[in-house]
Protein backbone atom coordinates (compact mmCIF):
# COMPACT_ATOMS: atom_id res chain seq x y z
CA UNK A 1 0.00 0.00 0.00
CA UNK A 2 1.10 3.10 -0.59
CA UNK A 3 1.50 5.66 2.07
CA UNK A 4 0.31 9.04 2.38
CA UNK A 5 3.34 11.91 2.71
CA UNK A 6 2.59 12.84 6.11
CA UNK A 7 2.26 9.69 7.41
CA UNK A 8 5.90 8.65 5.74
CA UNK A 9 7.84 12.02 6.71
CA UNK A 10 6.01 11.50 10.64
CA UNK A 11 8.21 8.20 10.70
CA UNK A 12 10.95 8.90 8.75
CA UNK A 13 11.47 12.05 11.19
CA UNK A 14 10.86 9.92 14.68
CA UNK A 15 13.59 7.19 12.71
CA UNK A 16 16.03 9.33 12.20
CA UNK A 17 16.11 11.05 15.57
CA UNK A 18 16.29 7.68 17.02
CA UNK A 19 18.52 6.10 15.28
CA UNK A 20 21.78 7.93 16.35
CA UNK A 21 20.17 7.10 20.17
CA UNK A 22 19.53 3.41 20.20
CA UNK A 23 21.41 0.59 18.62
CA UNK A 24 19.44 -2.37 17.39
CA UNK A 25 21.20 -5.87 17.05
CA UNK A 26 20.33 -6.92 13.33
CA UNK A 27 21.81 -10.01 13.61
CA UNK A 28 19.64 -10.95 16.44
CA UNK A 29 16.92 -8.75 15.06
CA UNK A 30 17.45 -11.76 11.83
CA UNK A 31 17.19 -14.59 13.77
CA UNK A 32 13.71 -13.79 15.73
CA UNK A 33 12.26 -13.06 12.77
CA UNK A 34 13.08 -16.08 11.45
CA UNK A 35 12.20 -18.80 14.38
CA UNK A 36 9.12 -16.48 14.81
CA UNK A 37 7.87 -16.41 10.96
CA UNK A 38 9.03 -19.14 9.70
CA UNK A 39 8.39 -21.88 12.80
CA UNK A 40 5.73 -20.36 14.43
CA UNK A 41 3.87 -22.64 17.36
CA UNK A 42 1.75 -20.04 17.98
CA UNK A 43 -1.39 -21.49 16.18
CA UNK A 44 -0.82 -24.15 18.54
CA UNK A 45 -0.74 -22.95 21.58
CA UNK A 46 -3.71 -20.55 20.98
CA UNK A 47 -5.64 -24.11 20.08
CA UNK A 48 -5.38 -25.63 23.11
CA UNK A 49 -6.06 -22.44 25.06
CA UNK A 50 -9.25 -21.99 23.06
CA UNK A 51 -10.86 -25.67 21.73
CA UNK A 52 -9.13 -28.10 24.15
CA UNK A 53 -9.20 -26.02 27.60
CA UNK A 54 -12.70 -24.11 26.41
CA UNK A 55 -14.03 -21.63 28.04
CA UNK A 56 -12.02 -19.53 30.24
CA UNK A 57 -13.68 -17.71 32.97
CA UNK A 58 -12.60 -16.70 36.24
CA UNK A 59 -12.62 -19.59 39.17
CA UNK A 60 -13.49 -22.10 36.15
CA UNK A 61 -12.05 -25.75 35.56
CA UNK A 62 -11.32 -24.67 32.50
CA UNK A 63 -9.48 -21.88 33.77
CA UNK A 64 -7.61 -23.83 35.63
CA UNK A 65 -6.71 -26.50 33.26
CA UNK A 66 -5.23 -23.87 30.74
CA UNK A 67 -3.29 -22.84 33.93
CA UNK A 68 -1.91 -26.19 34.23
CA UNK A 69 -1.33 -27.22 30.44
CA UNK A 70 0.57 -23.48 30.28
CA UNK A 71 3.05 -24.32 33.15
CA UNK A 72 3.89 -27.54 31.86
CA UNK A 73 4.09 -25.97 28.48
CA UNK A 74 6.36 -23.04 29.38
CA UNK A 75 8.33 -25.42 31.27
CA UNK A 76 9.37 -27.39 28.32
CA UNK A 77 10.68 -24.34 26.57
CA UNK A 78 13.07 -24.56 29.35
CA UNK A 79 11.90 -21.88 31.33
CA UNK A 80 12.23 -22.17 34.85
CA UNK A 81 9.91 -21.36 38.39
CA UNK A 82 7.30 -21.92 36.13
CA UNK A 83 4.06 -21.99 38.59
CA UNK A 84 0.65 -21.07 39.20
CA UNK A 85 0.88 -17.89 41.63
CA UNK A 86 -1.71 -16.91 44.15
CA UNK A 87 -2.87 -13.52 44.15
CA UNK A 88 -5.54 -13.26 46.20
CA UNK A 89 -9.31 -14.45 46.83
CA UNK A 90 -11.46 -14.56 43.81
CA UNK A 91 -14.28 -15.84 44.72
CA UNK A 92 -16.69 -18.90 43.41
CA UNK A 93 -15.86 -20.62 40.21
CA UNK A 94 -18.78 -20.92 38.06
CA UNK A 95 -19.30 -23.23 34.86
CA UNK A 96 -22.55 -24.43 32.57
CA UNK A 97 -22.99 -27.76 32.10
CA UNK A 98 -26.13 -27.60 29.78
CA UNK A 99 -28.15 -25.09 27.93
CA UNK A 100 -30.81 -25.74 26.08
CA UNK A 101 -33.79 -22.74 25.16
CA UNK A 102 -36.47 -23.17 22.61
CA UNK A 103 -39.94 -21.89 21.60
CA UNK A 104 -42.58 -24.05 21.38
CA UNK A 105 -45.77 -21.87 21.03
CA UNK A 106 -46.28 -20.83 18.50
CA UNK A 107 -44.07 -23.11 16.79
CA UNK A 108 -41.11 -24.82 17.74
CA UNK A 109 -37.86 -22.56 17.35
CA UNK A 110 -34.20 -22.79 19.10
CA UNK A 111 -33.14 -19.83 20.13
CA UNK A 112 -30.15 -18.27 20.82
CA UNK A 113 -29.37 -17.41 24.33
CA UNK A 114 -26.43 -17.97 26.70
CA UNK A 115 -26.65 -17.86 30.67
CA UNK A 116 -25.83 -15.21 32.44
CA UNK A 117 -22.43 -15.89 34.83
CA UNK A 118 -22.83 -16.90 37.69
CA UNK A 119 -26.57 -17.35 37.55
CA UNK A 120 -28.22 -20.38 38.76
CA UNK A 121 -29.76 -23.41 37.15
CA UNK A 122 -33.50 -23.72 36.02
CA UNK A 123 -35.54 -26.91 38.15
CA UNK A 124 -34.46 -29.67 35.45
CA UNK A 125 -36.85 -29.08 31.90
CA UNK A 126 -39.03 -26.25 32.16
CA UNK A 127 -42.09 -25.94 30.10
CA UNK A 128 -44.75 -22.65 30.30
CA UNK A 129 -45.81 -19.52 28.91
CA UNK A 130 -43.37 -16.23 28.89
CA UNK A 131 -44.97 -13.27 30.19
CA UNK A 132 -44.09 -9.60 29.41
CA UNK A 133 -43.35 -7.38 31.78
CA UNK A 134 -43.42 -4.31 31.39
CA UNK A 135 -41.39 -1.88 34.45
CA UNK A 136 -40.76 2.22 34.10
CA UNK A 137 -40.94 2.67 37.59
CA UNK A 138 -40.54 0.51 40.56
CA UNK A 139 -44.16 0.75 41.35
CA UNK A 140 -45.02 -0.89 38.53
CA UNK A 141 -44.13 -4.20 39.74
CA UNK A 142 -46.87 -3.96 41.88
CA UNK A 143 -49.77 -5.26 39.39
CA UNK A 144 -47.36 -8.37 38.66
CA UNK A 145 -47.62 -9.69 42.63
CA UNK A 146 -49.00 -13.23 42.38
CA UNK A 147 -48.67 -13.92 38.58
CA UNK A 148 -45.09 -14.71 37.53
CA UNK A 149 -44.94 -17.93 39.73
CA UNK A 150 -43.58 -20.38 37.23
CA UNK A 151 -43.28 -17.82 33.83
CA UNK A 152 -40.41 -17.42 31.95
CA UNK A 153 -39.71 -13.60 31.94
CA UNK A 154 -38.93 -11.22 29.20
CA UNK A 155 -38.65 -7.72 29.39
CA UNK A 156 -41.19 -4.69 27.62
CA UNK A 157 -37.87 -2.80 27.07
CA UNK A 158 -36.32 -4.26 23.81
CA UNK A 159 -33.63 -2.32 21.70
CA UNK A 160 -34.14 -2.40 18.31
CA UNK A 161 -31.22 -4.22 16.07
CA UNK A 162 -28.58 -1.50 14.72
CA UNK A 163 -26.45 -2.83 12.00
CA UNK A 164 -23.19 -0.82 10.85
CA UNK A 165 -22.91 -0.11 7.30
CA UNK A 166 -19.16 -0.56 8.73
CA UNK A 167 -17.50 -3.89 7.50
CA UNK A 168 -17.10 -5.99 10.61
CA UNK A 169 -12.54 -6.37 10.06
CA UNK A 170 -10.70 -3.50 9.65
CA UNK A 171 -7.04 -2.66 9.92
CA UNK A 172 -5.63 1.13 10.51
CA UNK A 173 -5.40 3.23 7.76
CA UNK A 174 -1.67 5.13 7.42
CA UNK A 175 -4.01 8.54 8.46
CA UNK A 176 -5.07 7.03 11.15
CA UNK A 177 -1.93 5.98 12.47
CA UNK A 178 -0.38 9.14 11.15
CA UNK A 179 -2.82 10.47 13.60
CA UNK A 180 -1.80 8.79 16.52
CA UNK A 181 1.86 9.61 16.21
CA UNK A 182 1.46 13.52 16.28
CA UNK A 183 -0.86 13.31 19.45
CA UNK A 184 0.90 16.18 21.96
CA UNK A 185 2.54 15.05 25.10
CA UNK A 186 0.09 16.93 26.90
CA UNK A 187 -3.15 15.20 24.91
CA UNK A 188 -1.69 11.43 25.69
CA UNK A 189 -1.83 11.57 29.90
CA UNK A 190 -5.33 10.26 31.04
CA UNK A 191 -8.32 12.26 31.64
CA UNK A 192 -9.69 12.80 35.07
CA UNK A 193 -13.22 12.43 35.90
CA UNK A 194 -13.35 14.06 39.48
CA UNK A 195 -15.14 17.34 38.15
CA UNK A 196 -16.16 16.33 34.84
CA UNK A 197 -20.66 16.75 34.76
CA UNK A 198 -20.92 14.42 32.20
CA UNK A 199 -18.80 11.86 33.60
CA UNK A 200 -20.63 12.28 37.11
CA UNK A 201 -23.88 12.31 35.20
CA UNK A 202 -23.21 9.05 33.59
CA UNK A 203 -22.06 7.29 36.60
CA UNK A 204 -24.99 8.65 38.50
CA UNK A 205 -27.11 6.54 35.57
CA UNK A 206 -25.54 3.43 35.81
CA UNK A 207 -26.15 3.35 39.69
CA UNK A 208 -29.89 4.30 39.03
CA UNK A 209 -30.15 1.42 36.24
CA UNK A 210 -28.08 -0.99 38.83
CA UNK A 211 -30.24 0.18 41.54
CA UNK A 212 -33.66 -0.75 39.38
CA UNK A 213 -32.31 -4.00 38.19
CA UNK A 214 -31.29 -5.28 41.53
CA UNK A 215 -35.03 -4.27 42.77
CA UNK A 216 -36.66 -5.80 39.87
CA UNK A 217 -34.29 -9.45 40.59
CA UNK A 218 -35.33 -9.36 44.04
CA UNK A 219 -39.26 -9.02 43.57
CA UNK A 220 -38.60 -12.06 40.13
CA UNK A 221 -37.21 -14.16 43.12
CA UNK A 222 -39.89 -13.12 44.99
CA UNK A 223 -42.26 -14.17 42.98
CA UNK A 224 -40.30 -17.93 42.09
CA UNK A 225 -40.20 -16.71 38.23
CA UNK A 226 -38.72 -20.02 36.48
CA UNK A 227 -36.67 -18.21 34.18
CA UNK A 228 -35.46 -14.71 33.15
CA UNK A 229 -34.67 -13.65 28.92
CA UNK A 230 -32.66 -10.64 28.52
CA UNK A 231 -31.99 -8.93 25.17
CA UNK A 232 -28.17 -9.49 24.71
CA UNK A 233 -25.96 -6.75 22.49
CA UNK A 234 -25.47 -7.65 19.11
CA UNK A 235 -26.80 -8.73 15.73
CA UNK A 236 -26.51 -11.43 13.06
CA UNK A 237 -27.04 -14.17 16.34
CA UNK A 238 -24.00 -12.29 17.65
CA UNK A 239 -24.28 -12.46 21.30
CA UNK A 240 -21.93 -10.16 23.79
CA UNK A 241 -22.64 -11.75 27.17
CA UNK A 242 -22.17 -10.56 30.68
CA UNK A 243 -22.66 -12.03 34.17
CA UNK A 244 -25.89 -11.66 36.01
CA UNK A 245 -24.69 -12.30 39.53
CA UNK A 246 -21.99 -11.85 42.05
CA UNK A 247 -18.78 -14.23 41.68
CA UNK A 248 -18.27 -13.54 45.52
CA UNK A 249 -18.60 -16.28 48.22
CA UNK A 250 -21.53 -14.41 50.68
CA UNK A 251 -23.58 -13.38 47.53
CA UNK A 252 -27.04 -14.72 47.38
CA UNK A 253 -28.23 -17.37 44.20
CA UNK A 254 -29.88 -15.46 41.21
CA UNK A 255 -32.50 -16.85 39.27
CA UNK A 256 -31.63 -18.11 36.21
CA UNK A 257 -31.23 -15.75 33.02
CA UNK A 258 -30.30 -16.58 29.74
CA UNK A 259 -28.66 -13.60 28.03
CA UNK A 260 -30.58 -13.47 24.48
CA UNK A 261 -29.80 -12.73 20.40
CA UNK A 262 -31.23 -9.92 19.60
CA UNK A 263 -33.04 -11.07 16.75
CA UNK A 264 -35.02 -14.08 18.82
CA UNK A 265 -35.54 -11.57 22.26
CA UNK A 266 -37.59 -9.15 19.88
CA UNK A 267 -39.22 -11.99 17.62
CA UNK A 268 -41.08 -13.19 20.69
CA UNK A 269 -41.78 -9.47 22.26
CA UNK A 270 -43.56 -8.75 18.94
CA UNK A 271 -45.23 -11.69 19.39
CA UNK A 272 -46.13 -11.04 23.02
CA UNK A 273 -47.17 -7.10 22.13
CA UNK A 274 -49.47 -8.52 19.78
CA UNK A 275 -51.26 -10.55 22.07
CA UNK A 276 -49.63 -14.06 20.90
CA UNK A 277 -49.59 -17.01 23.07
CA UNK A 278 -45.90 -17.78 23.47
CA UNK A 279 -44.66 -20.97 25.34
CA UNK A 280 -40.60 -22.30 26.01
CA UNK A 281 -39.19 -24.89 27.23
CA UNK A 282 -35.62 -24.78 28.64
CA UNK A 283 -32.97 -26.69 30.46
CA UNK A 284 -29.82 -24.40 31.68
CA UNK A 285 -27.65 -25.88 34.27
CA UNK A 286 -24.79 -24.57 36.04
CA UNK A 287 -22.28 -25.37 38.24
CA UNK A 288 -20.63 -23.58 41.30
CA UNK A 289 -16.76 -24.31 42.76
CA UNK A 290 -16.00 -22.77 46.26
CA UNK A 291 -13.20 -25.73 46.67
CA UNK A 292 -10.45 -23.34 46.10
CA UNK A 293 -11.46 -19.70 45.87
CA UNK A 294 -8.18 -18.15 45.29
CA UNK A 295 -7.16 -16.81 42.35
CA UNK A 296 -3.89 -17.22 41.01
CA UNK A 297 -1.27 -15.91 37.75
CA UNK A 298 1.05 -18.15 36.01
CA UNK A 299 4.62 -17.21 36.14
CA UNK A 300 7.64 -18.39 34.32
CA UNK A 301 11.17 -17.34 34.06
CA UNK A 302 14.29 -17.00 31.34
CA UNK A 303 17.20 -16.60 34.61
CA UNK A 304 19.19 -13.32 33.64
CA UNK A 305 22.71 -14.44 33.05
CA UNK A 306 24.93 -10.66 34.01
CA UNK A 307 26.92 -10.91 37.58
CA UNK A 308 25.05 -6.86 37.77
CA UNK A 309 21.60 -7.14 36.12
CA UNK A 310 20.57 -9.96 36.76
CA UNK A 311 18.26 -9.20 39.87
CA UNK A 312 16.63 -6.89 37.08
CA UNK A 313 13.36 -8.38 35.21
CA UNK A 314 11.82 -7.63 32.06
CA UNK A 315 8.05 -8.71 32.25
CA UNK A 316 5.70 -9.43 29.46
CA UNK A 317 1.95 -10.48 30.02
CA UNK A 318 -1.47 -10.51 28.67
CA UNK A 319 -4.34 -11.96 30.52
CA UNK A 320 -5.33 -15.60 30.41
CA UNK A 321 -9.09 -15.50 31.64
CA UNK A 322 -11.95 -14.90 29.22
CA UNK A 323 -15.73 -15.06 29.00
CA UNK A 324 -17.93 -17.72 28.76
CA UNK A 325 -19.91 -17.94 25.68
CA UNK A 326 -17.22 -18.48 23.44
CA UNK A 327 -13.41 -19.67 23.70
CA UNK A 328 -11.95 -16.49 24.58
CA UNK A 329 -9.72 -16.49 21.25
CA UNK A 330 -9.28 -13.29 20.87
CA UNK A 331 -9.75 -12.04 24.53
CA UNK A 332 -7.38 -13.07 25.30
CA UNK A 333 -5.52 -16.64 24.24
CA UNK A 334 -4.37 -14.42 21.17
CA UNK A 335 -2.49 -12.10 23.10
CA UNK A 336 -1.50 -14.98 25.76
CA UNK A 337 -0.68 -17.18 23.01
CA UNK A 338 1.78 -14.23 21.58
CA UNK A 339 3.55 -13.88 24.90
CA UNK A 340 4.02 -17.71 25.18
CA UNK A 341 5.73 -17.89 21.56
CA UNK A 342 7.99 -15.05 22.38
CA UNK A 343 9.32 -16.54 25.17
CA UNK A 344 10.28 -19.96 23.28
CA UNK A 345 11.41 -18.04 20.41
CA UNK A 346 14.17 -16.57 23.26
CA UNK A 347 14.34 -19.70 23.90
CA UNK A 348 15.05 -21.41 20.85
CA UNK A 349 17.29 -19.06 19.50
CA UNK A 350 19.61 -19.83 22.34
CA UNK A 351 19.28 -16.21 23.83
CA UNK A 352 21.16 -15.96 27.33
CA UNK A 353 19.92 -12.60 28.64
CA UNK A 354 21.44 -10.07 30.80
CA UNK A 355 18.41 -9.49 32.96
CA UNK A 356 15.97 -11.76 34.34
CA UNK A 357 12.54 -12.16 31.49
CA UNK A 358 9.48 -12.61 33.23
CA UNK A 359 6.03 -14.26 31.79
CA UNK A 360 2.96 -13.82 33.48
CA UNK A 361 -0.55 -14.76 32.43
CA UNK A 362 -3.16 -12.76 34.25
CA UNK A 363 -6.31 -14.10 35.60
CA UNK A 364 -9.41 -12.04 36.74
CA UNK A 365 -8.68 -9.42 34.47
CA UNK A 366 -12.49 -8.98 33.23
CA UNK A 367 -13.44 -8.93 36.92
CA UNK A 368 -11.14 -5.57 37.47
CA UNK A 369 -7.24 -6.33 36.47
CA UNK A 370 -7.51 -8.51 39.94
CA UNK A 371 -4.40 -10.76 38.97
CA UNK A 372 -1.76 -8.02 37.62
CA UNK A 373 -3.35 -5.65 39.99
CA UNK A 374 -2.90 -8.45 42.97
CA UNK A 375 0.72 -9.34 41.71
CA UNK A 376 2.12 -6.01 41.70
CA UNK A 377 0.96 -5.02 44.57
CA UNK A 378 2.68 -8.53 46.60
CA UNK A 379 5.62 -8.02 44.56
CA UNK A 380 6.05 -3.74 44.25
CA UNK A 381 3.86 -2.72 47.04
CA UNK A 382 1.92 0.27 46.28
CA UNK A 383 2.55 3.65 45.24
CA UNK A 384 2.42 5.50 48.14
CA UNK A 385 4.80 2.37 49.96
CA UNK A 386 6.48 0.79 47.26
CA UNK A 387 8.97 -2.21 47.68
CA UNK A 388 12.17 -2.15 46.90
CA UNK A 389 11.85 -4.81 44.13
CA UNK A 390 9.92 -2.02 41.97
CA UNK A 391 12.86 -0.16 41.60
CA UNK A 392 14.21 -3.41 39.33
CA UNK A 393 11.90 -4.03 36.83
CA UNK A 394 12.70 -2.19 33.54
CA UNK A 395 9.29 -2.69 31.86
CA UNK A 396 6.01 -4.75 31.19
CA UNK A 397 5.02 -5.56 28.08
CA UNK A 398 1.18 -6.48 27.28
CA UNK A 399 -0.88 -7.48 24.85
CA UNK A 400 -4.65 -7.50 24.92
CA UNK A 401 -6.26 -6.35 21.76
CA UNK A 402 -7.82 -9.02 19.78
CA UNK A 403 -5.89 -10.50 17.16
CA UNK A 404 -4.46 -7.91 14.96
CA UNK A 405 -1.17 -7.51 14.06
CA UNK A 406 1.06 -4.76 15.72
CA UNK A 407 1.08 -1.23 14.31
CA UNK A 408 2.97 0.01 16.79
CA UNK A 409 3.18 1.16 20.43
CA UNK A 410 1.47 3.30 22.95
CA UNK A 411 3.99 5.28 25.14
CA UNK A 412 1.47 5.85 28.26
CA UNK A 413 2.47 9.84 28.58
CA UNK A 414 6.71 8.30 28.36
CA UNK A 415 8.40 10.49 26.15
CA UNK A 416 11.52 9.79 26.92
CA UNK A 417 11.07 5.85 25.96
CA UNK A 418 9.82 7.33 22.17
CA UNK A 419 12.85 7.14 20.23
CA UNK A 420 13.91 4.15 21.88
CA UNK A 421 10.93 2.30 20.86
CA UNK A 422 11.00 3.82 17.10
CA UNK A 423 14.34 2.44 16.57
CA UNK A 424 13.26 -0.83 17.57
CA UNK A 425 10.39 -0.75 15.46
CA UNK A 426 12.54 0.00 12.36
CA UNK A 427 13.58 -3.70 11.43
CA UNK A 428 10.04 -4.25 11.77
CA UNK A 429 8.59 -1.38 9.65
CA UNK A 430 8.29 -3.61 6.35
CA UNK A 431 5.97 -6.21 8.85
CA UNK A 432 3.45 -3.07 9.15
CA UNK A 433 4.75 -1.75 12.68
CA UNK A 434 5.67 1.56 12.33
CA UNK A 435 4.12 3.92 14.89
CA UNK A 436 5.16 5.53 18.23
CA UNK A 437 2.08 7.66 20.02
CA UNK A 438 2.59 9.20 23.44
CA UNK A 439 -1.21 8.20 23.81
CA UNK A 440 -2.62 5.67 26.32
CA UNK A 441 -5.14 2.50 25.69
CA UNK A 442 -6.85 1.95 29.03
CA UNK A 443 -8.84 -1.39 30.68
CA UNK A 444 -5.88 -3.67 30.66
CA UNK A 445 -3.20 -4.79 32.97
CA UNK A 446 -0.27 -2.57 31.61
CA UNK A 447 -1.86 0.11 34.12
CA UNK A 448 -1.34 -2.50 36.97
CA UNK A 449 2.34 -1.52 36.38
CA UNK A 450 1.85 2.00 35.71
CA UNK A 451 0.15 2.93 38.99
CA UNK A 452 3.64 1.84 40.76
CA UNK A 453 5.69 3.58 37.88
CA UNK A 454 7.11 0.82 36.47
CA UNK A 455 7.11 1.23 32.57
CA UNK A 456 3.64 -0.69 31.62
CA UNK A 457 3.10 -0.50 27.64
CA UNK A 458 0.28 -1.94 25.54
CA UNK A 459 0.93 -2.36 21.66
CA UNK A 460 -0.94 -0.69 19.07
CA UNK A 461 -3.10 -3.44 17.38
CA UNK A 462 -4.99 -3.33 14.21
CA UNK A 463 -8.72 -3.59 15.18
CA UNK A 464 -9.68 -6.45 13.05
CA UNK A 465 -13.38 -7.63 14.23
CA UNK A 466 -12.45 -7.46 17.79
CA UNK A 467 -15.24 -4.92 19.31
CA UNK A 468 -17.42 -5.53 16.46
CA UNK A 469 -18.13 -9.37 16.64
CA UNK A 470 -15.53 -10.96 19.34
CA UNK A 471 -14.87 -9.21 22.30
CA UNK A 472 -17.13 -10.98 25.21
CA UNK A 473 -19.09 -12.74 22.69
CA UNK A 474 -20.05 -16.27 21.57
CA UNK A 475 -18.20 -15.65 18.05
CA UNK A 476 -14.76 -15.23 20.03
CA UNK A 477 -13.34 -18.65 18.68
CA UNK A 478 -10.46 -20.08 17.46
CA UNK A 479 -11.73 -18.81 13.16
CA UNK A 480 -11.50 -15.84 14.32
CA UNK A 481 -7.58 -15.63 14.53
CA UNK A 482 -4.97 -14.74 12.29
CA UNK A 483 -2.39 -16.34 11.94
CA UNK A 484 0.24 -14.50 10.15
CA UNK A 485 -1.10 -11.34 12.77
CA UNK A 486 -0.45 -13.66 15.45
CA UNK A 487 3.06 -14.92 14.34
CA UNK A 488 4.14 -11.61 13.14
CA UNK A 489 2.94 -9.83 17.26
CA UNK A 490 5.11 -12.58 18.88
CA UNK A 491 8.40 -11.67 16.73
CA UNK A 492 7.99 -8.43 17.38
CA UNK A 493 7.32 -8.88 21.54
CA UNK A 494 10.24 -11.24 21.31
CA UNK A 495 12.35 -8.27 19.85
CA UNK A 496 11.68 -5.71 22.24
CA UNK A 497 12.00 -8.13 25.34
CA UNK A 498 15.03 -8.72 23.78
CA UNK A 499 16.49 -5.34 23.49
CA UNK A 500 15.00 -4.83 27.65
CA UNK A 501 16.84 -7.72 28.76
CA UNK A 502 20.01 -6.48 26.88
CA UNK A 503 20.25 -2.74 27.26
CA UNK A 504 22.65 -0.66 28.99
CA UNK A 505 20.18 1.27 31.22
CA UNK A 506 16.85 0.36 32.33
CA UNK A 507 14.29 1.94 30.10
CA UNK A 508 13.58 5.71 31.91
CA UNK A 509 10.83 5.95 34.28
CA UNK A 510 8.44 9.21 33.66
CA UNK A 511 9.10 10.23 37.10
CA UNK A 512 11.30 9.10 40.16
CA UNK A 513 9.47 7.51 43.25
CA UNK A 514 11.56 6.25 45.99
CA UNK A 515 10.97 2.98 47.47
CA UNK A 516 10.00 3.52 50.77
CA UNK A 517 10.60 0.31 52.28
CA UNK A 518 10.46 -3.63 51.61
CA UNK A 519 7.38 -4.25 52.68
Amino acid sequence: MKKSLLFSLLTAGISLSAAAQEAVDQAIVQKIRNEGLKNSQVMKTAFYLTDVAGPRLSGSPGLKNAQNWAVKELQSYGLVNAKLEPWGKFGKGWQVNKNYAAITVPYYHAIIAIPKAWTSSTKGLIKGDVVLVKVDTLTDLAKYKGQLGGKIIVFDQANALVRSKNPDASRYTDEELAKMAAVTPQAGGRGQRAGNPQMEAFMAARRKAAAMRGAISSFLQQENAALILSQGRGTDGTVFTTNGASYADTAKAALPELETSGEDYLRIVRLLRAGQKVQMEADVQTQFYTDDMQGYNVIAEIPGTDKKLKEQVVMLGGHFDSWHAGTGATDNAAGSAVMMEAMRILKTIGFKPKRTIRIALWSSEEQGLFGSRGYVAQHFGKRDTLKAEQAKVSAYYNLDNGTGKIRGVYLQGNAAVGPIFQSWLAPFNDLGATTVTISNTGGTDHQSFDAVNIPGFQFIQDGMDYNTRTHHSNQDTYDRLVEDDLKQAATIVASFVYNTAQRAEMLPRKEAVKATGTN
